[in-house]
């Protein structure tokens, strides 16, 4: 009989968090829930905490703090903690089996990587860990014995059909991307796509930064880098197929010729339970593929010069060093600043760009090094933009 795995869950209220707590949910006798860390949506957290009973929760800030008391009630609640120590309090806390990193952008960071050095296994859907500070993070894993087990359904997919093979066999690694909702718009178009627009997926249904990412394709280019990095390949043996359908999520190709695709509906669920329990499968309230239904696949090369992320995204993957943080950070800055109307779609690309060339990469040597960059970048891209944003809104 399995023992119960006591859950550690980073971004418990943005669209990985929510899942993850649905597969919980759906089998209690699996899991408990030891501590949740959110941002500010308190009201939500308020509704997780009297469902799953944590013993410490963490919230962005003292002003968050202050109003989840508020929301609950009096008598036995969860300890209250805000701020990066919080969640990287939540994330270590005595008798945590798996933390479960979905906290969205570079703030995952520093507690993914507490998580680590202090020996629990972690389910990691916030790819920016891997992207930001690779090298220190898979070496920080590999001095502690620590397993990383992907969220991501792409790497999911990878590790999937990678399970008893040589990896000196392997030719290379195929990521897929739907494409977005604007795979087909000519150029012309896209420097007139709104917020509204970007943020109706055609199949997943996930928060808006990386609804946005999926939309530019930048979320491929930060998949591509992950999978360097966890994988262990370089960046040339990563490759990128458009698959509208959404249903082939990443394919192994091999030194002989073979291909071992991983396919499944598009549900997060699926990746979210192999990684709680892996290497065992949990039985899942989801519909079964049906192929004949779906009837066709289709693929195609993507587009660099439309969508120029991820081009971006392999020229940081094979530069290294801090050049990866520095394209992270931008992003998330230019991705606030599109939603807020205050930049264009395609002026998302342009300061991602404009930061990567004003930077002059380093080899990575400590955290301290990746939060310097990752401020630098941020404060580079937001200047870009009150200077020259709205000409790329033009």
């Amino acid at each position: 009989m399995e023992v119960v795995k006591n859950l550690a869950i980073l971004g418990s209220t943005g669209s990985i968090g929510r899942s993850t707590l649905a597969v919980v949910a759906e089998h209690p006798r699996e899991f408990t829930v030891a501590g949740l860390a959110a941002g500010r949506n308190v009201e939500l957290l308020a509704e997780q905490i009297r469902q799953f009973r944590p013993a410490r929760v963490s919230v962005q800030d003292g002003e968050a703090a202050a109003r989840l008391r508020e929301l609950l009630p009096s008598g036995k609640n969860p300890e209250i903690l805000a701020g990066p120590q919080g969640a990287a309090a939540v994330a270590t806390a005595p008798g945590v089996d798996l933390v479960v990193s979905a906290m969205v952008g570079a703030a995952g960071l520093e507690p993914t990587l507490a998580a680590i050095e202090a020996g629990i296994p972690v389910a990691l859907a916030n790819k920016e860990t891997l992207v930001a500070a690779g090298s220190l993070v898979m070496a920080a894993a590999r001095e502690r014995g620590v397993d990383l087990i992907p969220v991501d359904s792409e790497h999911s997919a990878l590790m999937q059909a990678l399970q008893g093979q040589r990896r000196e066999d392997v030719k290379k690694l195929w990521l897929t991307a739907s494409g977005g909702p604007f795979r087909s718009w000519e150029a012309e178009r896209l420097a007139q796509v709104t917020p509204a627009q970007a943020l109706r997926h055609p199949n997943w249904n996930m928060g808006a930064k990386i609804t946005i990412d999926s939309a530019t394709m930048m979320n491929k280019a930060l998949e591509v880098i992950e999978a360097s990095v966890l994988f262990g390949l370089p960046v040339e043996q990563v490759g990128v197929y458009i698959h509208p359908q959404s249903i082939i999520h990443s394919l192994v190709e091999f030194v002989d010729g073979s291909v071992i695709a991983q396919l499944g509906v598009p549900d997060m669920r699926l990746p979210i339970a192999y990684a709680l329990t892996y290497p065992r499968r949990l039985p899942l309230n989801s519909p079964p593929l049906d192929l004949c239904r779906i009837a066709q696949l289709t693929f195609e090369e993507p587009d660099l010069e439309r969508f120029p992320s991820l081009r971006l995204g392999y020229e940081a993957a094979a530069t290294g060093g801090t050049l990866p943080a520095v394209l992270n950070a931008a992003n998330e800055v230019a991705v606030a600043a599109f939603l807020e109307g205050r930049l264009s779609f395609l002026g998302i690309p342009r300061v991602v760009e404009e930061a990567m060339r004003a930077h002059a990469p380093e080899p990575l040597q400590n955290l301290e090094q990746v939060l310097k960059v990752n401020r630098w970048a941020r404060e580079f891209a937001q200047r870009w933009i009150e200077q020259k944003g709205a000409l790329a809104l033009s």
